[in-house]
C-alpha cells in the first residue's frame, strides 16, 4: 500500500498528519529481534494509538508479530472490537464493576486490583462467558495496584472463587525505567518477584506475567518475563533522552504533520501580526498564513522560538498562534498551496517530535497525542 492520495481524500482542509505504518512495522520487528523468543509483544494502542490512529496501528502491529493489544479504557477496546479487531485486548485502567458483563460479551481482558471489585462485578456476570483478568501490582508507581501480601493473596483467591473469572495475567509498571541511574527500578523488580511468589502460594498460575514498558524492554529485554508492553517506542520514539542515548535497536519515527499556505502577503516595517500585536515586522517581510491552530492541538507555546519548514528551510512563527490559523515569516515570496511541514523533513532540514518536546519543556508522548481528531490522518506503507 502506498501513500493515500490527497486528491481522493475524504477531508477538505489543507492540514493533515501522515503516519508511516512501515515504520511502526519495522519498530515492532526490531523489538521482536531484541526480545527473547519466549517473550510475546503487547502493542499499546491507547489514546487512539498515541494520536497515530488505534485501528491502523493495531492492524499493523498484529501483522508485524504482536500477540496482544492494550488500551486504557473499555471504550477504546470496544471501539476496536466494533471495527473488526479480534486479537486479545487488555484494558490497563479500572473498568466499572457493572461493565464486566460487557467485557465478557466482547472477550476483553480487564485489570483488577481491588477485592471488592470482584464481589461487585460477579453480581453482573451471568451465563458461561468468562472475563480474563490481569492483577495489577503497585511496586512503586503509586498509581493503581495491590501493595501488601495479604491484599494480593486475597484478591487472587477471590478471583479463583468466581467461575466467570480467570486470572490470566499479573503485571506491574515501572516509574523510572527511562532513567539510567535509578535505584527504584531494581527495587520494583524485587517487589514484583516477591508479589509473584505471593500469588503462586495461592495456587494460581497466570499465563501472562509482564512488567516491561518500552523503556524496560529496551534496557532489560531478558527481565520482562513472557510478554512486553510496547507503547511509545512502537511509534519510533525513545522513552526519554537518556534511553535515546543507549538504544539497542533503531527506532523510526512514524508521525509527521503538514499543512499548506493559504495566504501570502508582503508586510512593511512596523506592521504587526496576530493577536496582541506581539510580532512587529522589522523590515519588509513575506508572511504566510497556515490553516492550523490550537484547536488542532498546535499549541500557542509552539510559537515561542518555534519554526516550521517551508521551501526546505526553517521559518519562524510570526505572532501568536490562533485557534484555527497561525503565521510564519517566509524567506521570500511563496505561492498559496506550497507545502509547509510542522513535524517531519523537508530537504536537509528536520523538525522531530523530540525537538518540539524539548522546545516547550515536555515529553515526546504529549506531542502526537495532543494533535486532535480534527486533523485528518493519512496512512502510507
Amino acid at each position: 500500500m502506498g501513500r493515500i492520495s490527497l486528491d481522493t481524500r475524504e477531508f477538505y482542509r489543507d492540514t493533515w498528519a501522515e503516519v508511516d505504518l512501515s515504520s511502526i512495522e519495522e519498530n515492532i520487528r526490531s523489538f521482536r529481534g531484541l526480545l527473547p523468543d519466549r517473550t510475546e509483544i503487547m502493542a499499546v494502542v491507547k489514546a487512539d494509538g498515541y494520536g497515530h490512529g488505534a485501528l491502523p496501528v493495531a492492524k499493523t502491529a498484529l501483522e508485524a508479530g504482536a500477540a496482544y493489544l492494550a488500551v486504557a479504557l473499555l471504550d477504546e477496546a470496544l471501539s476496536l472490537r466494533k471495527q473488526g479487531i479480534q486479537a486479545p485486548i487488555l484494558v490497563l485502567g479500572r473498568t466499572r464493576p457493572e461493565d464486566a458483563a460487557l467485557a465478557a460479551e466482547n472477550d476483553i481482558s480487564l485489570t483488577v486490583f481491588q477485592a471488592d471489585w470482584v464481589d461487585e462485578a460477579s453480581v453482573h456476570l451471568k451465563g458461561e462467558k468468562r472475563v480474563s483478568l490481569h492483577l495489577k501490582i503497585d511496586t512503586g508507581m503509586g498509581r493503581i495496584g495491590t501493595r501488601e501480601a495479604e491484599e494480593t493473596k486475597n484478591l487472587a483467591l477471590k478471583i479463583e472463587e468466581v467461575p466467570q473469572f480467570c486470572l490470566e495475567g499479573v503485571f506491574t509498571h515501572f516509574a523510572t525505567a527511562d532513567e539510567l541511574e535509578s535505584d527504584l527500578v531494581d527495587k520494583q523488580f524485587e517487589r514484583f518477584a516477591r508479589s509473584l511468589e505471593w500469588i503462586r502460594e495461592t495456587g494460581a498460575a497466570p499465563l501472562f506475567i509482564h512488567c516491561g514498558n518500552s523503556a524496560a524492554s529496551l534496557r532489560f529485554p531478558d527481565k520482562v518475563f513472557n510478554i512486553a508492553r510496547i507503547g511509545i517506542s512502537m511509534y519510533g520514539l525513545a522513552p526519554s533522552e537518556e534511553v535515546k542515548s543507549v538504544l539497542p535497536i533503531p527506532l523510526k519515527e512514524a508521525f509527521s504533520l503538514h499543512t499548506r499556505l493559504v495566504h501570502v502577503k508582503k508586510v512593511q516595517r512596523g506592521d504587526t501580526v496576530s493577536y496582541g500585536a506581539t510580532y512587529t515586522a522589522k523590515e519588509e517581510e513575506w508572511i504566510g498564513t497556515l490553516p492550523i491552530g490550537y484547536a488542532d492541538g498546535w499549541m500557542r507555546r509552539y510559537a515561542e522560538k518555534g519554526h516550521a519548514l517551508a521551501g526546505g528551510r526553517k521559518v519562524p512563527f510570526a505572532g501568536r498562534i490562533c485557534m484555527d490559523q497561525c503565521m510564519v515569516r517566509l524567506p521570500h515570496e511563496m505561492k498559496v498551496g506550497d507545502l509547509v511541514t510542522l513535524i517531519g523533513c523537508q530537504g536537509d532540514e528536520k523538525i522531530s517530535i523530540d525537538d518540539l518536546a524539548a522546545q516547550i519543556g515536555t515529553i515526546n508522548y504529549e506531542i502526537p497525542c495532543l494533535i486532535t481528531s480534527r486533523v485528518p490522518r493519512v496512512y502510507k506503507k
